[in-house]
């Protein structure tokens, strides 16, 4: 399924938009739908799309029901396929002459941000004969240059290994591929796995076909019905990045980042840019969905996990909502640790009974409220390794983890907890 597939349901905007605040507003002031903007003020020709992939349309998208989602996920990380090879594509259609970023329909959308952002981009790069897929928001700069917050995982080192050679890193950018490249680009590993073998595997598993890369003049290869793709290096230089509206909903620093110099782009027949607004519902959904698969597998080494829910008020990122099926005493405290160690930028993860909607927030109160004793229910850790998006951790990086057991306590009679709505 190519990217524009997914735009049938679109409430299409046909007034002229101006990517300065303009898509941003009118997506606040329509409630985040489904949109597309049909007249940008700024780039004659390129369309955008907004609020795309959200959970449910994820799980419409690729015909899944939500319950199988973390396992389709988790079966991809197990099962990588090798991409196709194929000689043209769509995204090659299109070529810019001369390169000039600042016609592309690259949005600025809070107020508090520091210019035009990129920050559903994917950027692929190619260093040392290891291939990654990342998400990292860049930062438009000028009409061939970005500035990149390459946050410390692969590509960091990458990069750092690549500077102290006084290489570059080749690179591609592409925006709007297939939603499965999307999915397989926001996953996090603890060794270096190509992701674009986890987004074929999902592309064969969900479409019963290969997903095609084509390659662009600097080597590096991109998904052939991408919208946009770019190519270029990570330079050895740096310039200032932010403040950045992160997926938290608070303003990010201003710090000294790499630069990506641009070299080409390419796109194609009146393309679609994907716009995702950060600290919105799509933005959580692709930063917080990829971690469930990791969350579940921990956690089901010590019991049954039927699911996990990335919450909406952590950012997809810092909370969780875990559903297991209780077999022996201390199964939910045994969760919670597990849960934490699955993924380690979590701060706070709620275990809950398989009777619990763990999507409903208010269910999930409920179940504290009526299983939950915070002198024996309660896990604390403290001087934990915090996340870089929690701006409440301490000066030295660190903070304090809380899990709680929402159970049913062990030992009484089940059907005492049950709630009659």
């Amino acid at each position: 399924m190519a990217f524009r597939d997914l735009l049938s349901a679109a409430v299409e905007i046909d007034e002229t938009t101006s990517v300065l605040h303009g898509v941003f507003d009118k997506s606040k002031s329509t409630g985040h739908d489904l949109l597309v903007f049909n007249n940008i003020l700024e780039a004659d020709g390129h369309r955008v799309a907004v609020n795309l992939l959200t959970r449910p349309r994820l799980c419409s998208a690729l015909g899944i029901p939500p319950e199988d989602f973390i396992d389709l996920l988790g079966w991809a990380m197990k099962n990588p396929m090798e991409p196709k090879i194929v000689e043209t594509g769509p995204v090659l259609e299109c070529p810019q002459d001369p390169v000039d970023l600042t016609k592309l329909p690259i949005p600025h959308h809070w107020r508090e941000d520091g210019g035009r952002y990129m920050s559903s981009s994917v950027i692929i790069a190619e260093y040392g004969g290891i291939r990654n897929l990342s998400f990292h928001r860049q930062l438009l700069r000028d009409s061939n240059h970005l500035v990149a917050r390459i946050v410390p995982r692969h590509l960091h080192t990458m990069t750092k290994l690549a500077r102290e050679s006084g290489d570059k890193v080749t690179i591609a950018i592409i925006n709007a591929p297939d939603p499965v490249v999307l999915l397989a680009a926001a996953m996090s590993f603890n060794t270096n796995i190509d992701e674009l073998t986890i987004a074929s595997a999902l592309h064969q598993k969900v479409y019963g076909k290969d997903l095609e890369l084509v390659e662009l003049p600097n080597g590096v290869h991109v998904p052939a019905d991408a919208e946009y793709a770019m190519w270029g290096s990570i330079t050895t230089e740096n310039d200032e990045e932010g403040p950045y509206v992160d997926i938290t909903g608070t303003v990010d620093d201003i710090r000294r980042e790499p630069i990506l110099e641009i070299d080409g782009v390419t796109h194609r027949k009146n393309p679609v840019f994907h716009a995702l607004i950060p600290a919105e519902a799509e933005h959580k959904t692709l930063m917080g969905l990829p971690r469930a698969p990791t969350i579940k597998s921990a956690v089901n080494k010590v019991c049954e996990c039927l699911d996990v829910h990335m919450t909406e008020g952590g950012g997809g990122w810092l909370s969780a909502v875990v559903k297991i099926r209780v077999k022996n005493k201390g199964d939910g405290l045994r969760a919670i640790e597990a849960a934490l160690d699955g993924h380690r930028s979590m701060k706070m993860v709620t275990i809950v009974d398989e009777d619990i909607d763990i999507t409903d927030p208010v269910r999930v109160e409920w179940a504290l409220m009526t299983r939950w004793q915070p002198d024996t229910d309660t896990i604390i850790l403290s001087n934990q390794k915090g996340s870089s998006l929690d701006p409440s951790r301490l000066s030295d990086g660190n903070t304090s983890k809380i899990g709680i057991d929402a159970t049913i306590p062990w030992g009484y009679d089940r059907s005492g907890f049950m709630s009659v709505q």
